[in-house]
């Protein structure tokens, strides 16, 4: 065989061996499966408030009248009004007495008067309508109803955000619960002292958050909750693969979830479950747009 015929059948089985070789390495591109990009967060510790909701009127927690200790007098000078602010031993009104002469009429307590009916001229009577009412102490409750099956997770002392139309936010205590319910509507009453240096409008409507009990625990985001026939279930990222984990959840705040069971301080929980991953799926983590290495 001559030089040229052998160099010939060299160069012809090299291209045969590159042509069957090139399929099988095309075969096991196509066969590695692909990562899917997915953004994760840490399963951290956190405290939810289990809360009820309450809607009322704002109310004088208490109101002094205020009355002459005698009949048949007449209002001869007025010194106060509703709506004005008075301390205790402060003048509101003048009264002349029938055998001539006058006497004053005190605030017995500090507060805003909600309301006067004294008037130059007008008699002034120990049994009959007050002379003024006195918002003892300026101090408001919020009256709350509150279905019957919330009134048990109610007691004193509990806080409250109250929110009081004309007003806005204040912070107020739960004072006491009706020991009773209306029968018809099956609502009960909580009294909540409004705790504020502001000035209420006696009848406003308003709504409050009681805050009945804290649970301290795993937090994630609600939308990396998954629900299925297996139960409640978060995805995990472990060794850049997809792990299911069924999780047992409690309270709810913030577009939070608490996690009671299931998951660990520091798993690398998916932010954002989806039906599209699968156990054991490969995937890319990350962390608020950084991939995780």
């Amino acid at each position: 065989m001559t030089l040229h015929l052998r160099r010939f059948l060299s160069s012809a089985l090299a291209g045969l061996l590159c042509l069957a070789a090139a399929p099988a390495r095309a075969d096991q591109t196509t066969t590695e499966p692909k990562s899917a990009a997915v953004s994760v967060i840490k399963a951290t510790r956190a405290c939810f408030n289990n809360t009820v909701e309450v809607t009322g009127t704002v109310i004088a927690r208490e109101e002094t009248m205020v009355r002459p200790e005698r009949p048949g007098l007449k209002v001869s000078d007025v010194m106060a009004d509703a709506g004005d602010t008075v301390t205790a031993g402060q003048v509101l009104a003048r009264l002349t007495l029938p055998e001539g002469g006058s006497i004053n009429v005190t605030a017995p307590v500090a507060g805003v008067i909600a309301s006067s009916t004294a008037t130059i001229g007008a008699m002034a009577s120990g049994r009959g309508e007050a002379l003024f009412s006195i918002i003892a102490r300026s101090e408001y409750d919020l009256v709350g109803l509150v279905p019957v099956e919330d009134l048990g997770k109610l007691a004193a002392n509990q806080t409250a955000t109250i929110n009081i139309v004309g007003t806005g936010t204040v912070q107020g205590v739960v004072r006491r619960v009706a020991p009773t319910v209306e029968p018809n509507s099956q609502l009960g009453q909580v009294f909540i002292a409004i705790t504020t240096n502001r000035r209420l409008l006696i009848n406003s409507s308003g709504s409050a958050i009681i805050r009945t009990t804290q649970s301290c625990g795993l937090s994630v985001p609600l939308a990396a909750v998954l629900y299925s026939n297996a139960g409640t279930v978060v995805q995990v990222v472990k060794g850049q693969r997809i792990e299911t984990r069924r999780v047992e959840i409690g309270l709810m705040s913030g577009g939070n979830v608490e996690i009671k069971g299931g998951l660990s301080e520091g798993d690398d929980v998916v932010a954002r479950a989806g039906s599209l991953l699968r156990e054991g799926d490969p995937v890319r983590p990350f962390v608020n747009g950084v991939e995780v290495k």
